[in-house]
């Protein structure tokens, strides 16, 4: 990514309204870029209006807006990346997604009820087994790269927890390590190989959640974390936790193994700057702090609209559910304890 300092100020947020577009250009302006943020992550998936796959859209964001949004933060000095969330997270529960409900075939578990909730079922994912998925997931990638005018992608992969499941006919049996490592190998010889812009990817399937203390969803307990020993040192990992812990070891543990590793956090300023000051401690510690630039602030829940009232004061969050003020708080917290270090 950046090799000068502490330079890597990011937000992340889902989004994928057209509506929606007014209010997040005002963000943008007013609020991301006077506190600092350089990189923006926007988590499309599927809800773009993609022109090669209109059976797969399922939000009203258009490739006009893409160039808008792309455009603005170009004046500010915001890099704009969009993430598409790739493998896992198609769905919630047993209901599918777009993609899923326009291609079946796709679905790495289709012998799960659409009704069925956690924890017997988490979440779909596509099946990365099947010989049609990746021509279908490399146009759409490309059509956000080029909607986006984008020089890296994001590629999700967090909480995959449906992987060569036994009622898949092609993944029935594969080691789920080496299934979720050529799945990511794929993405980076289109993206890195192919369209030569960087690739990003969440780090918590590559982290040995028994061995380092962390939960089934900040780390791996399925036999997928050797994966990371297959895969490229230049994707850019995104260590997220969320709460705060005596210890955050996978940040040191994936320095060591080569990557560049960016820490992220959510909605709590204590447990985020704790998170920060012990990846700067083990990067240090492990002489590689250019390779730990500065954090990421994931912003689940936030729309325009919300972070409107949050960061801007105009509206009203009622119950805030989403907690967005923690967000916000979080936000402006990390940004300016980034700004002090550079």
């Amino acid at each position: 990514m950046q090799k000068n300092g502490w330079q890597l100020k990011g937000f992340h947020m889902r989004f994928g309204s057209h509506e929606d577009v007014g209010n997040l250009k005002r963000v943008i302006e007013e609020a991301l870029a006077p506190m600092g943020v350089n990189v923006l992550i926007l988590e499309c998936n599927t809800s773009f209006q993609f022109q090669s796959h209109p059976e797969v859209s399922g939000g009203t964001l258009t490739k006009e807006d893409a160039r808008e949004l792309s455009s603005l933060c170009k004046r500010h000095g915001i890099r704009l990346i969009p993430l598409f969330d790739c493998l896992g997270h198609q769905g919630w529960g047993g209901a599918r997604n777009s993609l899923l409900r326009a291609y079946p075939e796709f679905d790495e578990t289709p012998h799960v009820p659409t009704d069925a909730k956690w924890p017997e079922f988490y979440c779909p994912s596509w099946c990365p087994s099947h010989p049609d998925i990746n021509p279908l997931v490399f146009d759409l990638m490309d059509e956000l790269i080029d909607a986006f005018e984008a020089d890296a992608l994001h590629v999700g992969m967090d909480e995959v927890f449906a992987i060569a499941d036994d009622g898949c006919p092609r993944c029935r049996g594969k080691n789920k390590a080496e299934l979720f490592a050529k799945a990511t190998n794929d993405y980076y010889e289109h993206l890195v190989g192919n369209r030569k812009v960087q690739m990003l990817m969440w780090a918590d399937r590559l982290i040995d959640a028994n061995g380092m203390g962390y939960t089934e969803w900040d780390g791996d307990i399925y036999g997928i974390w050797p994966a990371v020993d297959l895969i490229p040192k230049d994707i850019i990992l995104c260590d997220w936790h969320y709460d705060k812990l005596d210890a955050y070891p996978s940040v040191g543990h994936l320095l060591d193994k080569g990557f560049e590793v960016w820490p992220s956090c959510w909605k709590t300023p204590e447990a985020a700057l704790d998170l920060l000051e012990q990846s700067i401690r083990q990067a240090e510690e492990w002489g590689a702090i250019d390779r730990m630039p500065g954090m990421l602030v994931t912003g689940w829940n936030a729309n325009g609209d919300k972070l409107v009232t949050a960061l801007l004061g105009d509206g009203d969050l009622g119950e805030d559910t989403g907690d967005i003020k923690g967000i916000a708080a979080t936000l402006k917290t990390v940004m300016e304890a980034l700004r002090l270090r550079t």
